[in-house]
């Protein structure tokens, strides 16, 4: 699979650089340095297009200035992209009502387009848009990509005597390598403990979603995201963990 990497900035090029580090050996990595300044209408969207665009498959936006949403149509005719993935983990680098322009305008031109908000919220078939609302997708470029980043999944062996983490490997990585920072802190931890340390760990890598309060999900994305996480480690963990249930006591007649 051929790649179009779109960025602007540190959010982008760490997402390029873990990609680059750990993507299959037949997938080919471009890069594209965006420009950051746009006027208010882009009148001719040639004009801040690359002078030389190779042939790709899927393109990445990694963009943190909303103008490069608006070239995205057009990029993808120049290079004959067949899907977009334009991750919101920053509503001023893609706003929601753009974003749904984008994906309306990408589906005219035939190409599969993915926004999911955040990121790390993408499967093999749909993403988050909302805290309680995921669309899903049709694309075999788009689920390629999700297969190796998207949502975290983890594998984790637990000691059944001492009930600590004793090793934790990644099945599926966030698209920034935070999933492999995560589940390098949790070897040793205990899994009454472990759910609060990943989302520790996913904040101290840190994640680079927005720390603004998002209305569609009632919080920040950054906390959307770590939640996301602290569920993924506690799927695989929850055989070994020990509940406390509280009952209520009964009232003293005295």
């Amino acid at each position: 699979m051929h790649l179009l990497a779109i960025y602007t900035g540190e959010y982008g090029q760490r997402h390029i650089e873990n990609i680059r580090a750990h993507a299959p050996q037949h997938w080919r990595l471009e890069t594209w340095l965006a420009p950051t300044r746009f006027p208010l209408v882009i009148d001719d969207p040639a004009d801040f297009l690359p002078d030389e665009v190779p042939p790709v498959d899927l393109i990445l936006s990694f963009a943190e200035v909303k103008g490069v949403a608006e070239l995205l149509p057009d990029l993808a005719k120049c290079c004959g992209a067949k899907a977009v993935l334009a991750p919101i983990d920053n509503e001023a680098w893609l706003p929601r009502g753009l974003a749904r322009q984008l994906r309306t305008w990408l589906e005219k031109l035939g190409v599969a387009c993915a926004t999911p908000k955040p990121l790390c919220s993408l499967t093999e078939h749909d993403y988050l848009i909302t805290r309680r609302q995921r669309l899903t997708y049709q694309s075999p470029y788009i689920s390629e990509f999700a297969r190796y980043f998207g949502r975290p999944s983890f594998r984790i062996v637990v000691d059944p005597k001492t009930r600590l983490i004793v090793a934790a490997d990644v099945q599926r990585d966030a698209t920034c390598g935070c999933a492999r920072f995560v589940a390098q802190g949790l070897v040793g931890v205990s899994v009454d403990e472990a759910q609060e340390k990943a989302g520790l760990l996913h904040h101290h890598y840190p994640c680079l979603a927005s720390m603004g309060i998002d209305v569609d999900f009632g919080d920040t994305l950054m906390h959307v995201s770590g939640n996301i996480f602290k569920d993924e480690v506690g799927e695989p963990i929850k055989p070994y963990r020990h509940i406390q249930y509280i009952v209520p006591g009964t009232r003293s007649e005295d």
